[in-house]
């Protein structure tokens, strides 16, 4: 194993050339939606928020310039991305914290079909 461009050294990697783990803890997951929930979408919405602020400024600067209406086309698009991002990462956190539930119902179910099937359960 070498050393990518960037000098640090590549990551062990697994069949297809994924991590070698694909599994995380409940507690990781937990973990993941807290940061998406109290750092990142309070900061994206402080930077959409920041952004809208300048962009208002400079729209009004430019009043009756061309540049204004353009100005304006592009804070419509940066709030459509925003919303879209903001869906995105409340869909991840969402996923993220159903994650561990689903994965030991599922493990429930295929245990209690197992159980259902199996003859031992008639001695």
């Amino acid at each position: 194993m070498g050393t990518r461009l960037n000098g640090i050294p590549p990551e062990p990697s697994g069949p297809g050339g994924g991590k070698p783990d694909f599994a995380s803890t409940p507690a990781e997951k937990k973990a993941a939606a807290g940061t998406i929930e109290n750092e990142l979408e309070p900061d994206t919405k402080k930077a959409a928020e920041h952004a809208d602020d300048s962009t208002g400024s400079a729209h009004k600067g430019f009043a009756g310039w061309e540049t204004a209406a353009g100005l304006k086309t592009v804070a419509d698009t940066w709030d459509q991305q925003v919303r879209a991002l903001m869906g995105r990462l409340a869909a991840e956190k969402n996923a993220l914290r159903g994650a561990s539930g689903l994965f030991v119902r599922n493990d429930t179910g295929v245990g209690d079909q197992l159980l259902s099937q199996s003859k031992l359960n008639t001695l």
